[in-house]
């Protein structure tokens, strides 16, 4: 067995401490997001909780609990993510599916013109107007479909269906197969890797935004959890009343916490197929 060098041994012991830096980075905010938001309010607000909680208390997320708009923010989220996840995943594989194939009329300009939307697009008030025009203010569909479809997350799965065996296409087609049925029974099934990854990244991305209801939803009982989280740490809005104004920064780190901890869950069931998903979406070009 050859022995390392001291210069690889070096190398390796810089890595890991990199490594050690950059865990201690990420984890240390959610520790104190967590212990700030089940210490006493005065001591948080003091600066004297810096890790651990001090003088546990779960009054911030009692108050949170028992508040109705938190489970119908709640609701509106995960509808939104649900309904946004589902439909990009179809309308993104139903546009790459035949900009894989080289058959296709009008494949290079197609893809032209998807490439186009990455560096230009029409501006924030076209769009509102557009929503506007077709009725979609106040209603799910004007969270949901001005971002169906990314052209990054076309381009990945595009990518991904030109790397699959074209002869189990061809088996297909010889049984009787029509196209939709090539990419339902055959195409889909073997993408699990990139339809998981794009799946977790959009649901991500509808989970955690907020601007467009901010913009597109004049009405309270459509608001996303973010919207509720915007208010009260920027607007410092009280959840239930002027006494929520004496635990008001507790309710803050206990808002961060909700609406933060079921997206991470979401992470280790997925992790197998997202690592897999990223690595091929980028081999060929």
């Amino acid at each position: 067995m050859k022995k390392e060098g001291l210069g690889s041994r070096i190398f390796d012991i810089v890595n890991v401490l990199i490594m050690i830096v950059l865990v201690i980075v990420m984890v240390y905010p959610m520790v104190y997001v967590f212990s700030a938001s089940i210490s006493d309010n005065a001591l948080v607000a003091s600066g004297a909780v810096l890790l651990w909680p001090k003088e546990i208390t779960f009054v911030a997320y009692e108050r949170l609990v028992y508040n109705p708009d938190l489970w119908i923010s709640y609701g509106n989220t995960i509808r939104y993510a649900v309904v946004q996840t589902a439909l990009t995943l179809i309308a993104t594989a139903a546009m790459a599916y035949p900009l894989a194939k080289k058959w296709l009329p009008g494949r290079r300009f197609i893809l032209l013109m998807a490439a186009f939307t990455l560096l230009f697009s029409g501006g924030l008030i076209p769009t509102f107007l557009v929503v506007q025009k077709l009725g979609m203010l106040n209603t799910i569909w004007a969270i949901v479909l001005p971002s169906l479809i990314s052209t990054w997350y076309l381009f990945i799965m595009r990518t991904f269906f030109e790397g699959l065996p074209e002869e189990l296409e061809d088996a297909a087609a010889i049984d009787g197969c029509n196209s939709m049925q090539i990419l339902v029974r055959i195409v889909l099934p073997l993408s699990m890797p990139v339809m998981v990854t794009i799946g977790l990244f959009t649901m991500v991305n509808q989970w955690n935004a907020f601007f467009s209801a901010l913009i597109y939803l004049n009405d309270r009982s459509m608001y996303p959890l973010q919207i509720m989280l915007r208010n009260i740490l920027i607007a410092g809005e009280s959840v239930q009343g002027e006494g929520d104004m004496n635990h008001l920064v507790t309710l803050k780190y206990a808002m961060i916490m909700i609406a933060t901890l079921p997206i991470l869950c979401v992470y280790p069931f997925v992790q197998k197929y997202f690592v897999q998903g990223a690595m091929i979406g980028g081999i060929k070009g």
